[in-house]
């Protein structure tokens, strides 16, 4: 059989969080492969990498709503390359009230968020472990708390949570790394795609994508389970696992309600 040679592949890459984690990564000397669907923004930043010295990543898009894992496979074979790294960031919010969203587009995030990250995160694991690497499943603080007002939203990032806390232990006998990135808002464009004006959460928990992108780079290596950047963010994350839950859902339903008022005014 032909080798391949190893890449870290990261989906979602075209902006934000996905797209600081790529430099990260290209930094640090890995070989990137980057997936989104707006060609233009991965050409732009696939240029960018190159002209800082680094192998010019290879470019895919791709629709990961729709057998993300064939489609990757199929462009990385074809490039002779394979993955150790799986970067598993794609993904979108919504904000409102379930009942009163679009059926349909809630459904395509749970395919999005859910689906093609568990297909992503299984698909590879052969070829990450022969490279002795690691899936990276980029999360969000929302995983730990219920979440009326973007009720689908948050139990996509609750899902990915337990999911990859449980895949970091099943894998660890086989030397592959699993660790869920959980930040909190991030000033990119999930707050415009989820059809939130403003500020999405308090800015005590707001931080730069630079900064959570080298904090879960820093935490993949280590083979840490779960990251979550910032002081403000650990502290909620801690908290909630001590208040009672009818306390939580009434105290993320006023905010959001109150975020819903500020908008409408």
């Amino acid at each position: 059989m032909a080798e391949f040679r190893p890449v870290t592949v990261v989906t979602g890459a075209s902006a934000g969080i996905g797209a600081a984690l790529a430099r990260v990564f290209a930094r640090n000397g890995h070989e990137l492969a980057l997936v989104a669907r707006r060609e233009d923004r991965l050409t732009v930043l696939a240029d960018e990498i190159a002209a800082a010295g680094k192998p010019r990543p290879l470019v895919i898009v791709a629709d990961l709503e729709r057998e993300p894992a064939r489609a990757i496979g199929e462009a990385l074979a074809a490039a002779g390359a394979e993955p150790q790294y799986m970067v598993n960031n794609a993904g979108f919010g919504l904000a409102g009230r379930a009942a009163n969203l679009d059926r349909n587009e809630q459904l395509q995030m749970i395919d999005l968020n859910v689906r093609a990250l568990t297909e992503l995160s299984l698909a590879f694991l052969d070829s990450i472990g022969r490279h002795r690497g690691g899936v990276l499943n980029v999360g969000s603080v929302a995983g730990f708390l219920p979440g009326p007002g973007m009720a689908v939203y948050y139990a996509t990032k609750a899902y990915v949570l337990s999911f990859s806390e449980a895949l970091h232990t099943e894998l660890k006998n086989r030397g592959i790394r699993v660790t869920v990135l959980c930040p909190g808002p991030v000033a990119t464009e999930f707050a415009e795609r989820a059809g939130v004006k403003g500020s999405i959460a308090p800015p005590i928990l707001a931080q730069p994508a630079d900064y959570v992108a080298e904090l879960g780079y820093r935490g993949l290596m280590e083979g840490r389970r779960v990251v979550v950047p910032g002081l403000a963010n650990k502290v909620v994350t801690a908290i909630v696992r001590l208040v009672p839950r009818a306390l939580i859902l009434a105290s993320v339903n006023v905010r959001q309600l109150r975020r819903r008022s500020a908008q409408q005014t």
